[in-house]
C-alpha cells in the first residue's frame, strides 16, 4: 500500500480531521503540485501522518502549500496524542520528508507543539485565525458591536439571500475585491471549480449571494465545513455596492446557516491578519486562535532569492 493510500485509510480514524487535510480535498486543491504523506506505523496501525505538497520552482524542489489549503501539519491518532508521543512521532515524520530546497507549511491550530521541528533546525512564526462560538445565536448577536448590528439590520431590508446562482457569479464578485486592491487573484475559475465539485460531492460547502430586488449581486461568500466547525473560506463585494453592507450581512447569514442548518458550534473566519480586515472579525465577537507557520531552508541560494522576493514584493 502506498503512503497516500495508507493516509486515506488513516484519515477515516480521525474524527477531528480538518477539512483542509482530507485526502479528497488535497486531490482537488493541488495546482501543479503533487501530494504525499509521511507516516509512522506501530505494527499494522498508522499512528501519525504529515501530508505535504511538493512542487518544482525553476531549478528548486520545494514543499509548499496550495492557495486553497489553509492548514496542514502533523496529525496524530486520537489515542497517541500526549507530549511524549508528539516528540517521538514528529521526529519520525520529519525524518521521512523528502530532500527539498525549502519546507513551508501553515500548521493547523491543533498543533501547539512545534518543538521537535525546532530541534531539527526549523523556524516558526506565530500567526492567527479568528474563531467564534456559535452555539447560542442570541449570544453571538449580542457580542456583535452595535454599529455592525445596525449595518446588518439595514442590509436585511435591502437584500435577499440566494444559494442557487452559479459559481462563475461568485468568482466574478470575489475577483472584484482583489481588483479593487490592485492585487492579482491567486486562483483561476478552473481551480475554484475543481475544488467546488469535490466539496459539493462531499456535502461540505454552500454558496451565499446577497442580491437586491433588481438582481444585482452585492456580496458573495463561500462557506465550507468539517465535523467541528464552518470556515468562511472566500468572500467578495461589488465595490460599487458596498454601502449596502452586504458583506457584513452575509457573514451573519453564514453564521446562522452553520448553526441552524449544520448544527455546528464554531465558526472560523479563516484569518485574517490584514489590518483592514482583522477589526471586522473582532467586531463580530471572534477571538484569536494562534497557529504556526513553520519553515526551513536547505538551500542558501533559494533562501537568498526568497528574501529578495519578500523585500521587493515580487
Amino acid at each position: 500500500m502506498s503512503n497516500r493510500d495508507a493516509y486515506r485509510s488513516f484519515c477515516r480514524e480521525i474524527p477531528d480531521l480538518p477539512v483542509f487535510m482530507e485526502p479528497w480535498y488535497l486531490d482537488a486543491a493541488r495546482n501543479g503540485e503533487s501530494w504525499d504523506a509521511a507516516l509512522v506505523r506501530d505494527g499494522d496501525c498508522t499512528v501519525a501522518a504529515l501530508p505535504y505538497f511538493t512542487k518544482k520552482q525553476y531549478i528548486f524542489n520545494v514543499i509548499t502549500q496550495p492557495v486553497f489549503v489553509k492548514h496542514l501539519g502533523p496529525i496524530l491518532h486520537p489515542d497517541r496524542r500526549d507530549l511524549s508521543d508528539q516528540h517521538k512521532y514528529y521526529r519520525q515524520l520529519i525524518e521521512q520528508l523528502p530532500t527539498v530546497d525549502c519546507f513551508k507549511q501553515h500548521f493547523h491550530p491543533g498543533v501547539s507543539n512545534w518543538l521537535p521541528f525546532y530541534w531539527q533546525g526549523y523556524r516558526q512564526t506565530l500567526r492567527y485565525t479568528y474563531r467564534l462560538d456559535i452555539s447560542d445565536l442570541d449570544q453571538v448577536w449580542s457580542g456583535i458591536t452595535g454599529n455592525k448590528r445596525r449595518e446588518i439590520a439595514k442590509a436585511e431590508k435591502l437584500l435577499q439571500l440566494r444559494h442557487d446562482l452559479p459559481l462563475e457569479a461568485l468568482y466574478r464578485v470575489n475577483k472584484m475585491s482583489f481588483d479593487r486592491q490592485q492585487i492579482a487573484i491567486p486562483y483561476s475559475l478552473d481551480q475554484l471549480s475543481r475544488l467546488d465539485r469535490a466539496l459539493d460531492e462531499h456535502q461540505s460547502r454552500q454558496l451565499f449571494f446577497a442580491v437586491d430586488d433588481s438582481g444585482n449581486i452585492h456580496s458573495v461568500a463561500f462557506l465550507i465545513w468539517d465535523r467541528q466547525r464552518a470556515y468562511f473560506h472566500l468572500a467578495g463585494d461589488d465595490p460599487a455596492l458596498r454601502k449596502s453592507y452586504g458583506g457584513f450581512w452575509l457573514i451573519w447569514q453564514c453564521i446562522r446557516y452553520a448553526h441552524l442548518s449544520l448544527g455546528l458550534r464554531e465558526f472560523d473566519f479563516a484569518g485574517s491578519m490584514l489590518p483592514e480586515v482583522e477589526p471586522i472579525r473582532r467586531r463580530f465577537g471572534a477571538h484569536q486562535v494562534p497557529y504556526s507557520f513553520v519553515w526551513k531552508y536547505h538551500s542558501g541560494l533559494y533562501a537568498g532569492l526568497d528574501w529578495m522576493k519578500e523585500r521587493l514584493g515580487i
